[in-house]
């Protein structure tokens, strides 16, 4: 019989492996690193892997060594697959965005695209600025090559104006992102859109270069609930 110290190392080796299962192409590449210079795929392989024996634990209440084992072992190889994903997602992006001034962030197990208002949209305008077709383009490329997320895109504005305003233009300039990404060849059946207006700033409404940054649209990118992603 397992005892409770044992269920405890057990399933910590089940997830360091589950972590280390497979090798990550990325690396050498700090864009897909971790500080401690952990893949994300082991990062997040590992984390599955223990959260996974906490819930195995719970639900075998007559063998929780072995619930814990299980669930280590079916948690973690999905967390790993999906890191090791979107590691090899972030890194297209990152070089498919470069001089674009798009922002790629990760997140955990999201990755943020942030596309400032200055590339984006005219003031008061939902219509596409020419500058930002070239972005959207390879966004579009990139999501007909790594198809499996889910993908909201979320529009904000400044504080200028009224919030009703404000919540429908920032609605209409998230619409018009996903219109353009279906007429590309973007399934249409993993995007969602979603208008914040002034919610959520990140940067001060009190001065011009605050509010311009605050005028952006953002697209985050997370893993399809039930979708089994290659651990290479």
């Amino acid at each position: 019989m397992f005892t409770a110290t044992r269920v405890i190392i057990a399933a910590t080796a089940v997830a360091l492996l589950a972590g280390c299962a497979s090798q990550n192409p990325y690396d050498n590449q700090g864009q897909a690193q971790g500080s401690s210079g952990m893949s994300k795929t082991a990062k997040y392989g590992g984390l599955g892997a223990l959260a996974g024996a906490v819930a195995g634990a719970a639900i075998d209440h007559n063998n929780r060594g072995k619930g814990a084992l299980i669930g280590a072992a079916v948690v973690g190889a999905g967390a790993a697959g999906y890191g090791y994903y979107a590691d090899k997602q972030e890194a297209a992006l990152r070089a498919s965005m470069a001089n674009t001034g798009v922002q790629v962030q990760r997140e955990g197990d999201q990755i943020k695209l942030i596309m400032p208002g200055n590339i984006t949209f005219a003031t008061d305008s939902s219509a596409i600025a020419p500058s930002f077709y070239s972005p959207l383009n390879n966004l579009a490329n990139s999501f007909k090559q790594f198809s499996q997320n889910s993908i909201e895109i979320v529009g904000y504005t400044d504080s200028t104006g009224s919030r009703q305003h404000n919540m429908d233009l920032s609605q209409a300039r998230a619409q018009s992102v996903a219109t353009y990404l279906t007429s590309q060849g973007v399934d249409g059946s993993h995007l969602s859109v979603r208008g914040a207006g002034p919610d959520q700033p990140i940067a001060s409404n009190a001065d011009a270069n605050g509010r311009a940054q605050n005028r952006r649209v953002e697209v985050n990118l997370k893993p399809i609930p039930g979708q089994q992603y290659p651990q290479q």
